[in-house]
């Protein structure tokens, strides 16, 4: 078929055997690519995580067992610098200081001994004396340390022999010797430093290790003797064996052996100066898929396959909902009162019917709504807003409050007045629904806020209004002065004691009409005073309008022009002043529908 045969076909496709279609594939493809891509990942990938992990072990016990080996190394040398070099064992202080090294490590230390070159003993803690009938000097340990004096040496783990024990304890112990410089009086020799590390303590440290997947790790010695194994018993008696004479020539790395039929992983990591090796072994059937990195990977492979099928998924939802979308915009553009709009056409045959139906419909709305959507609406819009703010619940439960509160307390000369300026407050704010009011009826509208409030915070503050005889038949627009006296009493005086003051002053400029609301209160700064004319619309406040000065200079705007509108001075600390620019016309001569 041809190309424009295959268009007109699938114009008449619905969308959900659109989806089908598409989602069917997308998913086969999907399943395929990812089971190929796993099993050969996974089959490339699996020994050499293992190795890894094996190695990262490895290097972590190894500095374990490094930094606790160099721990007792440290404790040599403050035994022999600290202590033994420059001191006269003839003078009997070096014992103390012996037994206070050796109090402070015996959690690790089992004992610690200073023989001479005779293989006396000399001082030793906690021990006392020598098993009797050993000589010291026949011992392995003892000529390798006399004739290697740099050295350090460790022997492998081994019951502790060559000391008597009243505890009748046999306890397993690494020896670490030393030869040293003892001084007799004037007289100097060699000597031997005797260090039993607890084994128990290295033993601890290496069963903690957990490598998984039926690993294990071991040590052995430079010589292939072995130090450490998790099945120890099991080799000594016979009943389990190691591939240690292999062991004892591999180098640091990784390797692959066959022990008694058995494939293993082997990786091995020398400890430090004492030339024994670390080594980890993991059989290759223990191998599986429980292992943490090899659970990554997988769940790596599966979030990319994943987000591949996402991305196919996308691109078919696009090709289906894009026109749903440019038709949706159409439609909100029709709501917002944009009926000249264009309405989108494209897309399958519903989609196609339905923007012309929608466009036909928007015409139909634009004939009857042409005559209706005119200024009028703006402004009665506006003027519900404003006086919706200005009957503020809070205000006239608290002055209701007051009214009470003055009455119970008899006052009621003041409780009178309180009421007629609350009837005379929602009278003009009433008004019979008009927007223009004279400059007489908003000030007397003001005077009887700011006496009403004046009542509320018990004389705070004190106000003065001056306007002459011929501005007051002058129109001006309803509830304009409420917000902005309402603003100098709750943010200018809100930290003022009986010293705030308010004034109102009207004054005509030839064809201009000048109303200002000043204050003596906190101010603001040059960032506050551009907000409140901002094009973000104003935060409601418990204690304000929540319309404002913008509210208010709009108002103006739209009732008498772009040139008119509100100007504010303010400064920090300096008070506020705020000055409405208003044509002066007289309210006789404006229309009926401008009052309205």
């Amino acid at each position: 078929m041809s190309k424009g045969i295959w268009a007109g076909i699938w114009k008449k496709v619905s969308i959900r055997y659109t989806i089908f279609i598409y989602f069917t594939i997308s998913a086969l493809v999907a399943m395929l690519l990812s089971g190929v891509a796993l099993y050969v990942q996974m089959s490339r990938q699996l020994s050499a995580v293992v190795q890894e992990e094996s190695q990262a072990v490895l290097v972590q016990v190894n500095r374990s067992v490094d930094s606790y080996l160099r721990t007792i190394m440290k404790l040599s040398d403050s035994l022999y610098y600290g202590v033994i070099k420059n001191a006269d064992l003839s003078a009997g202080m070096v014992n103390d200081q012996i037994t206070l090294l050796y109090d402070n490590n015996k959690d690790s230390i089992a004992n610690i001994a200073l023989l001479s070159k005779e293989g006396e003993l000399l001082e030793a803690v906690p021990a006392a004396r020598l098993k009797t009938g050993l000589d010291v000097t026949q011992e392995e340990w003892f000529g390798n340390t006399l004739e290697r004096t740099d050295n350090l040496h460790f022997t492998t783990p081994h019951v502790q022999y060559i000391f008597d024990n009243r505890e009748q304890q046999y306890r397993w112990v690494i020896t670490l010797t030393r030869a040293v410089e003892i001084t007799h009086g004037t007289a100097t020799e060699q000597g031997i430093l005797l260090i039993d590390i607890r084994y128990s303590s290295l033993q601890q440290m290496l069963e903690d290790i957990s490598l998984g997947n039926q690993g294990y790790l071991y040590m052995i010695g430079s010589d292939g003797e072995l130090i450490y194994h998790p099945k120890m018993q099991l080799i000594e008696t016979g009943q389990m064996s190691e591939n240690i004479s292999a062991a004892a020539g591999y180098r640091d790395g990784n390797y692959k052996e066959v022990y008694n039929g058995e494939e293993r992983n082997v990786s091995v990591k020398s400890v430090g100066y004492t030339g024994w090796k670390l080594l980890s072994v993991t059989p290759e059937k223990g191998l599986s898929l429980s292992n943490l990195k090899m659970r990554l990977f997988v769940a790596f492979v599966a979030a990319a396959f994943l987000l591949v099928l996402m991305l196919i998924n996308a691109f078919i939802s696009s090709k289906i909902t894009n026109p749903i979308q440019e038709l949706e915009k159409s439609v909100n553009a029709i709501e917002a009162g944009e009926l000249d709009r264009e309405v989108y056409t494209g897309g399958s045959y519903e989609i196609q019917h339905l923007g012309r139906s929608i466009g036909d419909m928007a015409k139909r709305i634009r004939m009857l709504m042409q005559d209706i959507v005119m200024e009028h609406e703006s402004k009665r819009k506006s003027e519900f807003d404003t006086l919706q703010s200005q009957i503020n619940p809070h205000f006239l439960y608290n002055t209701l409050d007051i009214i009470v509160w003055m009455i119970e307390n008899e006052k009621k000369q003041e409780a009178v007045k309180v009421v007629t300026a609350l009837a005379r407050f929602f009278r003009i704010s009433l008004s019979k629904g008009k927007s223009i009011i004279t400059v007489r009826d908003e000030l007397e509208h003001i005077r009887n806020y700011l006496t009403i409030q004046q009542m509320r915070f018990k004389n705070k503050f004190i106000y003065e209004i001056e306007a002459g005889e011929e501005v007051m038949d002058l129109a001006c627009l309803k509830l304009m002065l409420q917000p902005l006296v309402e603003n100098a009493i709750y943010h200018g005086m809100e930290f003022m004691d009986g010293d705030g003051e308010i004034r109102v002053t009207v004054q005509r400029q030839g064809d201009d009409l000048w109303i200002e609301v000043c204050d003596n209160g906190l101010g603001m700064t040059e960032e506050q005073v551009e907000s409140l004319l901002s094009e973000k619309p104003p935060v409601p406040s418990r204690r304000g309008s929540g319309i404002g000065v913008k509210n208010v200079n709009e108002r103006i705007r739209l009732y008498f022009g772009e040139g008119y509108g509100i100007v504010i001075v303010s400064e920090p600390d300096e008070g506020t002043a705020i000055r409405i620019h208003l044509p002066a016309k007289l309210y006789s001569e404006t229309t009926e529908k401008e009052r309205i």
